[in-house]
C-alpha cells in the first residue's frame, strides 16, 4: 500500500534520514521504533508531504507521491495524528472536526463522519461547543484522532499518540488504534512505548541515527536481544 524507498532527508547540512526504506501492507499495523532523535518524526513528516526528500521515492497505491504537497497527500488517503495533538485551541471541538471534512475526498460525508467519530468518542459529542484548548490531554488526543478520521483516510500515521497521557488513557488510545485497524484501517505507529507498539504491530522497523537497523514481525523484534537490551532494559 505504501512504499518508502531509499529516502535521504536533510535539515540544512544535518542529515536526518539515510537511505530509509519501509513497506506498509494494506490492513496492517506497522511500528517505527527508536530513541528520541532517531528520525521517526522526520520519516512521518516526509511521507505526509511536509518535508521533501533529497533522494529516493515514496509510492502510495502505486502512485509516486514523492514531493507532493501535504494537502494532496491527505486527499490521496494518508492521514496523520501529529505528535503533541496540535488541535486548534480557539476553535470548538465540532469546528476542529468540521475543518478536516473540507478535504475533497471527505466533502458530502460530514454527517456520516461526525456520527462515526461521536460514536467512537462520546465525550467529544458532549464537548461539541467547547473550545478545544480547554479539553484535557486525553480528550485532545481523542479529538486529534477524530479530526484525522473526518478526512476519511485509508492509512493513518500515529506519531507518539500516548505522549504525556496517564497510563489508563494510554491503554484507551492504543485500544482505539487496534479497533480502527480491525475495521480495516492501515496504521503506521510511532510510539515511545516500544513493548506495547511491538505487541500491536504486524511488522516493525527499528530506526537508529536516521537508518533502519532492524526489521521484521513485531513479535520477532520483541524477542530480539538487541531490541530488549536497547529499548526494554532487559
Amino acid at each position: 500500500m505504501l512504499s518508502v524507498c531509499d529516502i535521504d532527508v536533510f535539515y540544512g547540512d544535518a542529515q536526518a534520514l539515510d537511505r530509509v526504506s519501509i513497506d506498509v501492507e494494506e490492513g496492517k499495523i506497522v511500528a517505527i521504533v527508536g530513541a528520541n532523535g532517531a528520525g521517526k518524526t522526520s520519516l512521518i513528516r516526509t511521507i505526509a508531504g511536509m518535508q521533501r526528500p533529497a533522494r529516493g521515492h515514496i509510492t502510495f497505491r502505486g502512485a509516486d507521491i514523492t514531493g507532493w504537497p501535504s494537502c494532496r497527500v491527505c486527499n490521496a488517503g494518508i492521514g496523520q495524528v501529529a505528535e503533541g495533538r496540535q488541535v486548534f485551541p480557539t476553535l470548538t471541538v465540532r469546528e476542529n472536526l468540521e475543518v478536516a471534512a473540507l478535504l475533497p475526498r471527505a466533502r458530502g460525508k460530514l454527517a456520516h463522519s461526525l456520527a462515526r467519530v461521536f460514536a467512537m468518542f462520546p465525550i467529544l459529542a458532549e464537548r461539541g461547543r467547547q473550545p478545544a484548548g480547554t479539553l484535557s490531554g486525553g480528550e485532545q488526543q481523542m479529538l486529534a484522532i477524530g479530526r484525522c478520521l473526518m478526512g476519511r483516510p485509508d492509512l493513518v500515521m500515529f506519531d507518539e499518540p500516548s505522549l504525556g497521557l496517564a497510563p489508563a488513557l494510554v491503554q484507551e488510545v492504543l485500544k482505539t488504534i487496534r479497533e480502527l485497524n480491525r475495521d480495516g484501517l492501515t496504521c503506521v505507529l510511532v510510539e515511545q512505548n516500544v513493548a506495547v507498539s511491538l505487541r500491536l504491530a504486524d511488522r516493525a522497523y527499528v530506526l537508529e541515527n536516521g537508518r533502519i537497523t532492524l526489521s521484521g514481525a513485531g513479535a520477532e523484534l520483541l524477542a530480539d536481544d538487541r531490541v530488549r537490551q536497547a529499548y526494554l532494559g532487559m
